[in-house]
């Protein structure tokens, strides 16, 4: 009996320790994962125009994705011998354009390098270019409008404006139809536009991430923050 209660007490030992060293790792050593994208806390959409209500004469034309500022990515919550976490994976390897004819966005294709995403941990990222997302057979994610977004008017330089945006969303090669709410914003030389895409990974014939220890929620969330500029390419 007494064998028993040492044996008892030392699986409970070390339970607490791995618990304990885990939330120690999680919350003061690994710190906080990156912050949601947003265009605020990009400084490559910085008002360059002053007073910021000036709008410019005309946005026609093609813009194209710059790797400058730009990022797409993942963020996923899990959860690692019972402590919360978040996932975050990034990658700036963005190609593709928008056209504006007037105040209207007339088309949009993005192409998105799912094999060049990374985060703050190698065996995540092994774990997302081969089982979970298999980036060799799958190796771009893309997103083209399918209607097109009338922006009423032109927008004053430095304005955040607000836009529901519908097209194709392409992942795991799958594609689905999306609706999403951007966020965009011209600083005198770049448009920027931000949102997020909820993503049930079933729907995409998107394996559990789950994976030994680690243990992920059904679903998470495409990020993204484009840089555009007009007539030059990353």
């Amino acid at each position: 009996m007494r064998l028993l209660k040492l044996a008892v007490a030392a699986v409970v030992a070390v339970v607490v320790l791995i618990t304990g060293g885990t939330f120690v790792y999680i919350h003061f050593i690994e710190g906080d994962a990156p912050a949601k994208l947003t265009l605020e806390s990009d400084s490559s959409t910085s008002t360059t125009s002053g007073s910021g209500t000036t709008a410019p004469a005309s946005l026609d034309g093609t813009w194209n994705a710059t790797s400058s500022g730009t990022q797409v990515g993942y963020r996923v919550k899990e959860v690692l011998f019972g402590q919360n976490a978040t996932a975050v994976g990034r990658t700036s390897k963005v190609t593709g354009s928008l056209v504006v004819d007037g105040t209207t966005v007339s088309s949009t294709k993005l192409v998105a390098d799912m094999t060049s995403v990374s985060s703050d941990k190698s065996q995540r990222d092994s774990q997302f270019h081969g089982r979970i997302m298999d980036t060799s057979q799958f190796p771009t994610a893309t997103f083209e409008l399918t209607k097109p977004i009338d922006l009423g008017s032109v927008p004053p330089v430095g304005q955040i404006v607000k836009a529901t945006a519908t097209g194709k969303l392409t992942l795991h090669g799958t594609t689905k139809d999306v609706t999403t709410t951007l966020s965009a914003k011209y600083d005198g030389t770049t448009i920027a536009v931000n949102g997020s895409i909820p993503i049930t990974f079933a729907d995409y014939g998107i394996p559990n991430p789950t994976f030994g220890p680690v243990s992920t929620e059904d679903h998470g969330t495409l990020e993204f923050l484009v840089v555009f500029t007009k007539g030059r390419g990353r």
